[in-house]
C-alpha cells in the first residue's frame, strides 16, 4: 500500500488558468483536515505537490500538462556568474529563520510589494487576512527566511520543510524600491534557502512549478543542474 493510499482528495471544477491565457485548469488537493505524516509529506512533495496556506495542492489538468514540478539537487549545484555576483552585492545582508507571523513589519513590506510588483495580479489589493491565510497560518513545517540591512526588513521567503527531503519555497516577497533592483532579491533568497538546504544536509530545495511559456517561470531555469518531475519521473537537466 502507498503511503498515500490512506489520504483522501478532490478536484476543483474547470477554471481560467493564472498562468496561460485561453486555457483552463483543475486543481487537485489533499482533504484539508486530513492529518498529514512525516512521510506522507515527502511522498507529497516528490509527487509534485505543494502548500499554499491551508491547502495541499497540484495541477490535475485534461488536457495540459504545461505545469513542471522542479528541484534542484543541493550537492550538484554550484552557483552561475550572475548568481555569484548576487551573492557578492548583499555581502551586508544578515539572514534569519523563524515562525511565520503577521505583524506591522512583515505586512507593511508585503503590501507594497504587492501594490508595486503584482498590482494585476491574484492577490491584488492585499489584506491582513489574505497574509494571515496565505502566509502566517499555522503549519509545523513552515518557516519564515527573513533578509536584513542594518536591521531594516528586505525580504521574506516562506518555505517548508520537508522531513529529510528538502525545503519547498512557497513564496518570497521583498522590498519594491527601485533602489534595491541591483540586489536582485529573489535570486538571493533562492541561493541562500540552498545554503540553507545544504548545512542542513537536505537533499532537495523545490521550487514549485516551471512553465515554459510563462515569463514569471523563467527565473526558476537559471539554477543548474535542476530537475523536472516528468511522466512521474524526476529528469535532470545539466
Amino acid at each position: 500500500m502507498s503511503s498515500l493510499d490512506t489520504l483522501k482528495f478532490f478536484s476543483t471544477a474547470p477554471h481560467p488558468c493564472s498562468y496561460l491565457d485561453e486555457q483552463e485548469a483543475i486543481t487537485l488537493f489533499v482533504e484539508p483536515s486530513a492529518s498529514i505524516s512525516p512521510e506522507q509529506l515527502v511522498k507529497l512533495a516528490e509527487s509534485g505537490f505543494r502548500r499554499s496556506g491551508r491547502y495541499i495542492y497540484r495541477p490535475h489538468c485534461a488536457q495540459c500538462a504545461a505545469c513542471i514540478s522542479v528541484r534542484v539537487p543541493v550537492k550538484s549545484f554550484r552557483p552561475k556568474r550572475r548568481q555569484i555576483r548576487t551573492l557578492k552585492t548583499n555581502r551586508d545582508v544578515c539572514f534569519t529563520a523563524r515562525t511565520p507571523i503577521l505583524d506591522e513589519e512583515r505586512y507593511d513590506l508585503f503590501r507594497r510589494y504587492i501594490e508595486v510588483r503584482h498590482s494585476d495580479g491574484d492577490m491584488y489589493p492585499p489584506s491582513p487576512s489574505q497574509y494571515e491565510s496565505f502566509l502566517a497560518s499555522n503549519s509545523e513545517h513552515a518557516f519564515f527566511l527573513e533578509a536584513r540591512v542594518n536591521e531594516r526588513l528586505i525580504a521574506v521567503t516562506l518555505f517548508d520543510e520537508i522531513p529529510g527531503n528538502g525545503l519547498s519555497a512557497i513564496y518570497t516577497f521583498f522590498e519594491p524600491d527601485t533602489e534595491f533592483d541591483a540586489r536582485s532579491l529573489g535570486r538571493l533568497m533562492v541561493l541562500q534557502l540552498i545554503e540553507i538546504a545544504r548545512q542542513m544536509k537536505l537533499p532537495y530545495v523545490y521550487l514549485g512549478y516551471w512553465i515554459r511559456d510563462s515569463k514569471k517561470m523563467a527565473y526558476k531555469n537559471e539554477y543548474r543542474p535542476i530537475e523536472m518531475l516528468i511522466n512521474s519521473r524526476w529528469i535532470r537537466a545539466e
